[in-house]
């Protein structure tokens, strides 16, 4: 199948075949001629699976006329819950429609907002923005929302995950009701049906999450002293002559403390965190992504939706609370079916969180142990039905 016969004209089918796709990939060839038909949308499928040209590519088909676009509107909205996805959507954008005259944007806190306002003056046909800084601009008036035709919800689970259910509501409520609503999710948990129903009528559901074939991807794990996670990640880099690894890790502190680590025995990496101005972390991502920097400590912020090509290894330094976001961070390696590998370190007090996480994926976790490292707290065979004991029916 062709992106030509999914009904794109020759300008969008012209600027992805110069980017080298060949054909689309099942989420662009089931979602596309929905959206193309104006139909409401809710889509679930892995990361990696090219769910953002899913809704760009029809978008760009849909705007593609002469209407001429009045000051402070916009035709579509994309709603996203990072500076960095924003602004890695609307390169997406930029790239599709590059023989189109269609503008668009990213819109983002954590920058000033003049240029952002200055940008909305003559009208953008695509704005791609965090839920914040868009009400912001609304309540300053700098953009109005009476010519919107299109909205897409992209990484829903993880918006309503990072509290933004409340300004959501607030951006639904000053749309326009004739439109086209689209939600995008890796999951579909019952926070994001309830969003949808109050969002999308009567939608097309595509579910891709359990069709679709596994990344391929090489997990396992090594059980660590907490005090001892320092020394194994540089001994594994060291030893193995890892070239490459997005590092996650839960606090901004301790993304700064094991740069520190990691540089005092020969090793150089970077970190990004919530604490970074955008215009640095947007420079470390980028210099991530062409191999300048080739270990990255990351916090959650890195954690989905961020495209790193053929990245080596995700290692999980901290365990992730949620069993979710385990499958989210695994999830930027082994892309669009290239081989990868993702580690965690796991201490005692990391039992519960593991024991979730093996629950959902539904086999427990290869172990590995290294003669240097022997561990003085012993974490206990893993349960795939483990209960905690609080949850425990009396």
């Amino acid at each position: 199948m062709s992106f030509a016969s999914l009904g794109l004209s020759t300008s969008i089918v012209k600027a992805v075949s110069e980017l080298g796709y060949s054909e689309p990939t099942p989420i662009q060839q089931k979602a596309i001629p929905k959206v193309l038909l104006g139909r409401d949308l809710i889509a679930s499928a892995q990361t990696g699976t090219g769910k953002t040209a899913s809704f760009v590519l029809p978008i760009l088909e849909r705007l593609n006329n002469d209407n001429t676009l009045r000051g402070k509107r916009i035709q579509a909205l994309i709603l996203t819950p990072t500076r960095e996805l924003a602004v890695q959507i609307e390169a997406s954008i930029a790239n599709y429609s590059k023989y189109m005259n269609l503008s668009s944007m990213a819109m983002y806190g954590g920058v000033d907002a003049e240029a952002q306002k200055q940008a909305l003056i003559y009208g953008v046909d695509i704005l791609v923005a965090t839920p914040g800084r868009l009400l912001d601009m609304a309540h300053q008036r700098a953009l109005h929302f009476d010519e919107l035709k299109m909205l897409v919800l992209d990484e829903a689970d993880r918006m309503l995950d990072m509290g933004f259910i409340d300004d959501i509501n607030k951006i639904l409520e000053r749309l326009p009701e004739q439109r086209q609503n689209l939600l995008f999710s890796a999951t579909i948990s019952s926070d994001v049906q309830g969003l949808a129903k109050r969002t999308i009528n009567d939608p097309i559901e595509i579910s891709l999450s359990h069709s679709t074939k596994k990344p391929n991807i090489e997990q396992w794990l090594v059980t660590v002293d907490k005090d001892k996670k320092s020394a194994l990640l540089s001994y594994l880099i060291q030893e193995n002559n890892w070239q490459q690894a997005l590092i996650f890790i839960e606090t901004k502190h301790g993304a700064a403390k094991l740069v520190s680590q990691l540089e005092k025995r020969g090793i150089k990496a970077e970190c990004i965190h919530g604490g970074r101005t955008q215009e640095v972390r947007e420079s470390i991502l980028s210099e991530f992504k062409t191999g300048k920097i080739t270990f990255l400590v990351a916090t959650g912020i890195a954690a989905r939706g961020i495209d790193i090509g053929e990245l080596a290894r995700v290692i999980n330094y901290d365990l992730p609370a949620q069993a979710d976001e385990y499958i989210h961070r695994i999830g930027r390696t082994g892309r669009a079916g290239a081989a990868g590998e993702a580690i965690s370190f796991v201490s005692k007090d990391n039992f519960r969180e593991l024991c979730a996480i093996e629950s959902r994926l539904g086999h427990i976790l290869v172990r590995k142990e290294f003669d240097a490292f022997p561990i003085k707290k012993v974490v206990p065979i893993s349960k795939l039905n483990f209960v905690p004991k609080h949850r425990v029916n009396k």
